[in-house]
C-alpha cells in the first residue's frame, strides 16, 4: 500500500517548481544558457550548503562511499544535459507552451516504468495518455498561430529531449533513494556540488568556442532565486522519493502540476498570446495526469 505522507512534500515541491519556472524564464530570457545555468546552480548550492551548516547536518550529508559518489555524479551529468536543453527551450519558447509540455514528463516516466517493470496500462491509463497527447495537439495548433512549428522549431526539439532526459532521471532517483537507500541529504548534497562541476565545465567549453555575435551574460536577481527555489523543491522531492512503498510515477505526476502556477502567473507576467487554446490544452493534460495518479 502506498503511503499517503509523500503527498505534502510533493505538493510543496510542485508549488516551488511553479515559481522556479517563472524565475528560470526571466533569468534566461536575454541571457546565454551556459552561464545562466552555472550561476543559478552555484547560488542554489551555496544556499543549500549554508543551510546544512546552520542545521549541523553537513558532516552527515558529506558522508558517502566512492561508488555512491560516482552514481550521483552520473545523475548530475544526466540532469545537466536535460537542463541545458530545457533552458534553451525556455528562452526560445513562450512559457505558456514550454511549461505545460514539460508537464508531460510524468507520462514518459510512466512509459519508462512500463518498459523497465513490464507494467501494462489499464483502460483508464490508456485514456489518460490519449488526453495528454490531445493536449499536445492543441498546443501545436496554438504554436502554429504564433509561428511555432512543433516539427521544425529547435526550441521544441530541445524541450522534448530535455523532458525525456528528465524522465530518465526520475527513474534513476528511485534507484538511488529507494533501492540503494542512499540518504536524501547525501544525494542532494553531492548532486548539487557535482552539478556545479558539470555545468562549470560546460560553461568553460562554451566560452572557449564563443562566437562574436553571441549573447552576453547579464546578472539579474532571478538567476540566484532560480537556483534557491530549485534546491528547496528538490529537498522536498528527494524526501518524498525516499519514503517506503512510493511510486515514482505518482510523485512525478503530482509534482508536474507546477504547470498550473507556471501557466497562470507566467502567461500574465510575460503577456503571452493564444491563452484560450493553451488553457484548453492544459486542462486535457491535467485531466490525463489526474487519471494516471488516481488509477495507480
Amino acid at each position: 500500500m502506498i503511503t499517503e505522507n509523500f503527498l505534502i512534500p510533493t505538493l510543496a515541491s510542485s508549488l516551488m517548481l511553479g515559481f522556479y519556472d517563472i524565475c528560470k524564464k526571466r533569468a534566461v530570457q536575454n541571457n546565454p544558457v551556459a552561464p545562466t545555468l552555472f550561476y543559478s546552480n552555484l547560488c542554489g548550492t551555496v544556499f543549500f550548503i549554508a543551510m546544512l551548516g546552520i542545521s549541523g547536518r553537513i558532516a552527515a550529508a558529506a558522508n558517502c562511499t566512492t561508488l555512491e559518489w560516482w552514481l550521483i555524479f552520473a545523475k548530475a551529468i544526466l540532469v545537466g544535459s536535460s537542463w541545458a536543453c530545457v533552458y534553451y527551450a525556455m528562452r526560445e519558447l513562450p512559457i505558456s507552451i514550454a511549461s505545460p509540455v514539460r508537464a508531460s514528463a510524468p507520462l514518459w516516466v510512466f512509459i519508462m516504468g512500463l518498459c523497465f517493470y513490464g507494467e501494462i496500462p489499464s483502460l483508464i491509463q490508456a485514456f489518460a495518455m490519449i488526453s495528454i497527447f490531445a493536449g499536445y495537439l492543441i498546443f501545436a495548433l496554438a504554436g502554429k498561430l504564433e509561428n511555432i512549428s512543433f516539427a521544425r522549431h529547435k526550441g521544441i526539439h530541445a524541450l522534448a529531449l530535455g523532458t525525456l532526459l528528465g524522465a530518465a532521471s526520475a527513474i534513476y532517483d528511485k534507484y538511488l533513494l529507494n533501492t540503494l537507500h542512499i540518504s536524501p541529504n547525501v544525494v542532494q548534497f553531492y548532486f548539487a556540488v557535482n552539478l556545479v562541476i558539470v555545468l562549470g565545465a560546460n560553461y568553460l567549453i562554451c566560452s572557449s568556442v564563443k562566437k562574436e555575435n553571441a549573447r552576453k551574460f547579464h546578472w539579474h536577481w532571478s538567476v540566484a532565486l532560480t537556483g534557491i527555489l530549485l534546491i528547496a523543491a528538490d529537498f522536498c522531492y528527494f524526501y518524498a522519493v525516499s519514503m517506503p512503498d512510493v511510486h515514482i510515477s505518482i510523485i512525478s505526476l503530482v509534482r508536474r502540476s507546477n504547470c498550473i502556477v507556471s501557466f497562470a502567473l507566467g502567461a500574465f507576467i510575460f503577456r503571452e498570446k493564444q491563452l484560450a487554446k493553451k488553457f484548453a490544452a492544459l486542462l486535457l493534460i491535467l485531466l490525463g495526469v489526474v487519471l494516471l495518479a488516481l488509477e495507480r
